[in-house]
């Protein structure tokens, strides 16, 4: 990764480049987050879509490069959102489409791309308060299931999400696309099994699993009398015994028809919405 996009604070600020070359060291680098490795290594992701990358800056989270197609040029949101950029010292590229195809890796691509800063939460420093829900997530492993996840816990109220042990990496473009932005919105931690389960057994509130063999139906489970942590399985093998142990609760959700289990995402939406049956309403926006 060349040195002028690791660093920066070596940028000179206000610096905007016009791009057409799919050989430029600096598009290369950019193309090179669709790499977990590279994302881990520099510490950035891309995020997709005009309003989500505005969205993304009025929240905080530090933008290093801001790209968008020549015929983006002039739009008033595109220059603002540009001028922002520059004046946090990140830099602006001016590129073909032919380039931005090449980043994103679509024939339509969105007219506007940014490299964002990774945000990790850290568990060791989470208090829960009445009234919280959170979903942890046990190995989750499809970037779809965890995008959906994020922006359904988004919608339903939920005060973060966390992931145990060797999940997918929400900053996937995969993932990002699939949150339609509440990536940006909803706090992310991430723990080991151990650390997750020493961590709630001090933490105050109640964990909620689903299990095959929960004998609680769902629905009859107190959900705001402490703050609840929602455990949801892996896709294919469910809890281990370690975290279905560290439960208060195994619920499980009835079915009647001929599928044997729900689809993770669609199984969290349901156990978000119950939990958070008290606490939404028509008018809360």
């Amino acid at each position: 990764m060349s040195d002028e996009y690791r660093k920066p604070s070596a940028r000179r600020v206000g610096q905007v480049k016009e791009v057409t070359s799919l050989t430029n060291p600096i598009v290369k680098d950019i193309k090179g987050l669709t790499s977990k490795k590279e994302r881990e290594e520099s510490g950035t992701f891309l995020a997709e879509g005009l309003k989500l990358i505005i969205d993304a800056v009025e929240l905080g989270w530090e933008i290093r490069t801001l790209v968008y197609a020549k015929a983006a040029k002039g739009k008033p949101l595109v220059e603002q959102v540009a001028a922002r950029t520059v004046a946090r010292g990140g830099l602006v590229l001016e590129v073909s489409e032919k380039v931005l195809s090449s980043i994103t890796r679509r024939d339509n691509p969105q007219m506007v791309v940014g490299v964002f800063e990774q945000q990790w939460k850290n568990l060791g420093h989470l208090s829960l308060e009445k009234g919280q829900t959170f979903v942890a997530l046990d190995r989750v492993r499809d970037p779809g299931n965890l995008g959906t996840i994020i922006r359904t816990a988004d919608a339903a109220g939920a005060s973060g999400v966390i992931l145990v042990g060797d999940c997918t990496d929400p900053f996937s473009l995969e993932t990002v696309r699939a949150t339609m932005g509440s990536v940006f919105a909803m706090p992310v931690y991430r723990a080991s099994a151990d650390e997750f389960v020493g961590w709630a057994k001090q933490s105050g509130g109640q964990i909620v699993a689903t299990h095959l063999a929960g004998s609680v139906d769902y629905r009859t489970i107190d959900y705001a009398k402490k703050p609840t942590i929602l455990l949801m399985g892996n896709e294919q093998s469910g809890l281990p015994e370690q975290l279905a142990k560290a439960a208060d609760r195994l619920a499980r959700i009835p079915q009647a028809g001929r599928a044997d289990s729900l689809n993770l995402a669609v199984a969290t939406a349901v156990m978000l919405y119950e939990a958070r049956r008290n606490f939404l309403s028509l008018e809360a926006r």
